[in-house]
């Protein structure tokens, strides 16, 4: 593709894009979104199996063959060995999509610190940790940082305490980067996804009939009336990850069906 393009989301063709949490969900859908859109890709998940049938589906759309770091990054040697693995691969790094999180149920009566710790380590500490390994490495490519957080970063839900604190903690760890690291023309976004169709509810313990229940009162809490699309979110992704959003940086972006400015009771 031609870098003038009218839409300037072509401009990921040939980027060293690093994704985590790319063998499911909204992290699985980004890495098959940007392959089509022609970057080069190293992808981390915990599951190698679905690495690799999601690296398969990305080589389908005519991508170069991803680089697999498989691992879980709540593990800092995981975490440096994938930065260490990516930037030897391809010799340099222009995006960073951190994706990969997890939910778990519970209120400040039934959270154990076991719990607390296990999403925190997750969801901010490794993202914390592989970024500041990752930064140095963009600030030489004037790259883009994005990562995704939650509507429950900016609303309050009862019954998922320690998730909605880790992601509050990610929408201003993603303001707070971006004002850093903003002379050095390194960009730093969130999306912030609403209710999305992927495994991630049932594998904080929803059963099939809760999960169904749970996606009709979607038609209620999302303005659209209707849960969200892994789709939806890896566009918007992609968006701030490109050079379309060249004069944006420090957003926390809504990707929730109108959820966000809702007061649903």
């Amino acid at each position: 593709m031609a870098t003038d393009d009218a839409f300037k989301v072509t401009s990921l063709k040939g980027k060293v894009t690093l994704i985590t949490g790319a063998s499911s969900g909204i992290g699985a859908a980004a890495s098959i979104l940007f392959a089509k859109l022609g970057a080069q890709l190293a992808l981390n998940g915990r599951n190698v199996e679905n690495l690799t049938k999601i690296a398969k589906q990305c080589t389908d759309h005519g991508a170069a063959q991803p680089l697999l770091v498989p691992g879980d990054l709540s593990d800092e040697d995981t975490v440096k060995r994938t930065v260490e693995q990516t930037l030897s691969h391809f010799g340099r790094l222009d995006v960073l999509i951190n994706s990969a999180g997890i939910l778990a149920m519970g209120s400040i009566e039934s959270t154990d610190l076991e719990q607390y710790d296990k999403v925190m380590n997750v969801n901010v500490r490794s993202v914390f940790l592989l970024t500041h390994l990752c930064v140095p490495h963009l600030i030489k490519t004037k790259g883009s940082i994005v990562n995704v957080s939650s509507v429950n970063g900016q609303r309050s839900f009862p019954g998922v305490l320690a998730y909605c604190m880790s992601k509050s903690a990610i929408d201003q760890f993603t303001r707070c980067t971006a004002l850093e690291l903003a002379s050095k023309q390194v960009r730093v976004n969130s999306v912030c996804p609403g209710v999305i169709i992927t495994e991630v509810h049932r594998r904080a313990g929803l059963d099939e009939e809760q999960y169904a229940k749970f996606l009709e009162r979607c038609k209620e809490t999302h303005a659209l009336g209707r849960p969200g699309e892994v789709d939806e979110v890896a566009h918007a992704i992609a968006f701030l990850a490109s050079d379309a959003a060249s004069f944006i940086t420090g957003v926390n972006l809504p990707v929730d069906g109108g959820r966000h400015a809702m007061c649903p009771r």
